[in-house]
């Protein structure tokens, strides 16, 4: 049996999707500084979950898109997850992704791991902001 039976209640276990994204996490690492047209970090390193996010936009739509994490797998699965859904996004498109958007393409995450999936939101959010600061800028 492939499928995941349908569920009822509160996802108590790392559904396939977020082993698949923890085990092999997409859009890992930094963008080289002339490829970064916004940065964004969100979390607290003190308390061990943090997230760095780069992106590269090109025509109005994120072209490249890169995460480091440092925290629980499932910070890693959701970070991973976001990157995948926000590439090819234009960067309105990208922010109205939410948390609950990451979490239903992960088929769920624990209810004590779901602070997690919003350090990538809101990291995402920041570079999106970090961009328009610099076109603001010049």
């Amino acid at each position: 049996m492939d499928s995941e039976p349908d569920r009822k209640g509160p996802v108590l276990f790392y559904t396939k999707a977020v082993i698949d994204h923890f085990m092999n996490p997409r859009n890992t690492g930094e963008l080289a500084e002339q490829d970064t047209d916004g940065f964004g970090m969100a979390g607290d390193p003190e308390c061990g979950d943090q997230l760095k996010l780069w992106i590269k936009v090109h025509g109005g739509r994120i072209e490249k898109i890169s995460f480091k994490s440092f925290g629980c797998p499932g910070a890693i699965a959701t970070s991973s997850m976001l990157t995948a859904l926000a590439t090819g996004k234009t960067t309105e498109e990208a922010r109205s992704i939410t948390d609950d958007d990451v979490i239903e393409a992960l088929g769920g995450i624990p209810e004590n791991k779901k602070h997690c999936s919003l350090l990538g939101v809101r990291a995402l959010q920041s570079a999106i902001n970090d961009r328009e600061a610099r076109i603001r800028e010049g």
